[in-house]
């Protein structure tokens, strides 16, 4: 679930259901009673068709755990230059990770990669706005190898070079936990 409308369009569909929600949030829905085999099957078959999925609580944790790790890596602020998501994910989560990157992909809608790509380019929004460091020291905290590199990538996400982005005060600016790209 990406937005309001979703929570909205699962918790109606819930209630169609006869299933009490007392809890429907981004991504998760807890209920007020344990549903039926029969419910759970009917339920999964309505969200199928209105482009929603359930996950099983293993699969959703480890996503959570995915976004979780690589958030904090890149609020460290100390992203080596070739960092490797890989090597990084596979030594936190001990799993193998075509498993992970498959999982990810198929849950999210976009790769590993493109997530951790998204999640940069936030935090580069949140350092040009505080303006407390130039290209030059953002491109280094976030293991970019040169300005010129970090500007691409600014660009390709986001339309605009990094010193428009400035100009225009950061309006394009989400926080790292809500960015999606579905």
């Amino acid at each position: 679930m990406v937005c309001n409308r979703c929570i909205m369009v699962v918790k109606q569909e819930l209630e169609k259901q006869k299933l009490l929600p007392a809890l429907v949030s981004m991504g998760e829905v807890e209920l007020s009673k344990s549903a039926t085999v029969k419910q759970l099957k009917t339920l999964d078959e309505r969200l199928k068709e209105l482009g929603f999925e359930l996950l099983d609580d293993q699969k959703q944790k480890h996503i959570e755990k995915i976004k979780s790790l690589l958030i904090k890596q890149i609020q460290s602020g100390e992203l080596e230059e070739h960092f490797s998501i890989t090597t990084y994910l596979i030594k936190a989560l001990n799993k193998d990770y075509s498993y992970i990157s498959r999982l990810f992909s198929e849950v999210e809608g976009i790769t590993i990669e493109q997530f951790f790509i998204l999640q940069k380019i936030e935090k580069v929004k949140e350092l040009i706005i505080y303006n407390e460091m130039n290209l030059s020291e953002i491109s280094y905290k976030l293991g970019y190898s040169s300005v010129a590199h970090l500007s691409a990538q600014f660009k390709k996400v986001t339309g605009l070079t990094p010193s428009h982005f400035k100009k225009m005060g950061g309006i394009h600016r989400h926080s790292l936990d809500n960015v999606h790209h579905k």
